[in-house]
């Protein structure tokens, strides 16, 4: 069995005062114990010593995609998974985006790892649609694609969450009409034949990942913006997946991590 986790942990793991979180947040994944660890917002990670020793502390070896605008993104992979190929998505996201291909006994396994533009719906429907396309040339049947994707779900009503937030954060997930919630971007992935994980193997709930009980996040208002997404063929292999909370989650980010257990084995 195989255990894929996503999460984005919020600046590094850093603020601007304080002792940081990074403490916590790899005292989350030691406990998780993920196989395969999408991050996300990895402020100050484009040093090889802080995520050499991240990736040390936590027992994983890491494969980043830099970014331009924003902050890097990783997937973080555990021994003995063998590492078949990966690299950056080369697309002008806001953030970014990585793909790691590992042996599995099903075959090679692909995991994308994304964040999405945090401040328009337009930009992030381009995004995915760039996704979509990575995980179509993924070889072979089973690719995952996770992350935070910073959209709204377009099979949940959404009005009261959005006409919660703030004017200047409301603007994030309304159309250009001002009255529209922005959907689009997950619609798209889903129109491309990806399954939604915490759909299909959740536990039935609104899966809320964002914001936790301690961790900030004024910009959000109990809201589901990190996904699992899966192929057919990888879907018809997820035994669950859920939303981790509790103990150190609700103080070492602003964001849940989401975890999936795959009936996969490394080859």
């Amino acid at each position: 069995m195989l255990r894929v986790m996503t999460w984005n942990i919020r600046t590094g793991g850093r603020d601007r005062t304080g002792p940081g979180r990074l403490d916590r947040v790899a005292r989350v994944v030691t406990a998780q114990r993920p196989d395969l660890l999408a991050v996300q917002e990895l402020r100050g990670f484009d040093s090889g010593d802080v995520l050499a020793g991240f990736a040390a502390e936590v027992g994983m070896r890491p494969y980043l995609a830099r970014s331009c605008l924003g902050q890097p993104v990783a997937v973080l992979v555990r021994a003995p998974l063998r590492v078949l190929a990966a690299g950056p998505v080369r697309r002008p996201f806001h953030h970014a985006a990585v793909r790691v291909t590992v042996a599995t006994d099903a075959g090679p396994f692909t995991v994308s790892a994304a964040h999405l533009d945090p401040y328009t719906g337009l930009r992030r429907r381009i995004e995915a649609g760039w996704l979509a396309a990575a995980v179509r040339r993924a070889p072979g049947e089973l690719a995952l694609l996770a992350g935070d994707l910073n959209t709204l779900d377009p099979g949940t009503d959404h009005t009261a969450r959005v006409a919660r937030l703030p004017p200047a954060y409301r603007r994030r997930h309304l159309r250009r009409d001002g009255r529209t919630v922005e959907t689009r971007a997950v619609a798209r992935l889903a129109a491309a034949g990806l399954v939604d994980l915490y759909v299909a193997r959740g536990p039935g709930d609104e899966g809320l990942t964002a914001p936790t009980r301690h961790g900030g996040g004024a910009e959000f208002s109990g809201m589901r913006l990190d996904y699992l997404f899966g192929t057919r063929a990888l879907a018809r292999l997820v035994r669950s997946c859920e939303v981790r909370r509790g103990g150190d989650t609700e103080y070492a980010s602003d964001h849940y991590p989401v975890l999936a257990e795959l009936d996969l084995s490394p080859a």
